[in-house]
């Protein structure tokens, strides 16, 4: 999969919007779904990669038994900086953190845990393979991808719209990146070439995408994502344009009050 440095650029600007518009739109149940498995494996010590803005986090934190251990790490920093100032219900460790080089002992972990953040991963199997380094005989690597984008009601609309301003280059994020890590076969190969031993349980889970007003998943995605540095990248003076072409074509699909939307994602189990 092709990757772009602006794939993986989150600054205040698009870290704030994705804490504020993206989480309660589409990772907010998924984190849910994720705590709930984690808090049903024998998890006294958890590492959470690519934790962002903390939507599982919050979740492990609320969810997990007294005395559970939650390390939370992500590449960015300003992510984290915005993960801390949520807070959580119970004590977490935040920190700076490589997936693919992970500063932690090996066999120091009983599950690992990653929601969305494995499409970032320029080496997936080398993510893996930390992931199992530093996992326990016997305990879990779960995580999370989107599954295809034509399976994602806002994502694909937006994506449509916003090609629509680019007609030359249109602007594709979405679709290569967070929608771009959905073939199992894929996921299976990486998950081998990364040390794991056995098919990985892969399940499809889908959720409902609600918003007051189309405004809000136009704002999320065309500003609260990588999608605004591409953009950007094209004409600094038409992100207002491309966000209001979003807007139309939600209203257009959706209604223009409140819209509900199909979500789609793939849920990855495997022990070491």
């Amino acid at each position: 999969m092709q990757t772009h440095g602006s794939d993986r650029r989150f600054g205040e600007d698009i870290a704030t919007l994705y804490q504020d518009l993206l989480v309660p739109l589409i990772f907010a149940p998924y984190a849910r779904d994720l705590a709930s498995r984690l808090a049903s494996l024998p998890a006294g010590r958890v590492l959470e990669l690519a934790a962002g803005t903390g939507a599982v986090t919050r979740e492990l934190s609320a969810r997990l038994p007294p005395g559970a251990e939650i390390v939370a790490t992500d590449l960015n920093e300003t992510m984290l900086a915005v993960a801390q100032r949520q807070g959580t219900p119970g004590p977490v460790v935040w920190q700076q953190a490589d997936a693919m080089a992970l500063p932690f002992d090996d066999a120091s972990f009983d599950a690992v845990a990653c929601q969305f953040g494995t499409m970032f991963f320029p080496d997936k199997a080398q993510a893996f393979a930390e992931a199992r380094r530093v996992l326990r005989p016997g305990g879990t690597l779960l995580f999370s991808v989107w599954d295809r984008i034509e399976t994602n009601d806002f994502a694909w609309v937006i994506q449509e719209a916003v090609a629509g301003v680019f007609p030359e280059d249109p602007p594709r994020f979405l679709e290569r990146l967070p929608h771009g890590y959905c073939a199992r076969d894929a996921i299976a190969r990486d998950l081998a070439q990364g040390g794991f031993r056995g098919p990985p349980a892969i399940r499809t889970v889908v959720a409902e995408s609600a918003a007051a007003t189309p405004a809000i998943p136009a704002a999320a995605y065309c500003q609260g994502t990588p999608l605004r540095n591409e953009i950007v990248a094209r004409d600094a003076t038409r992100l207002e344009a491309a966000t209001e072409a979003a807007i139309a074509a939600i209203a257009a699909r959706f209604g223009t009050g409140r819209v509900t939307g199909r979500i789609q994602a793939l849920v990855v189990g495997i022990a070491r």
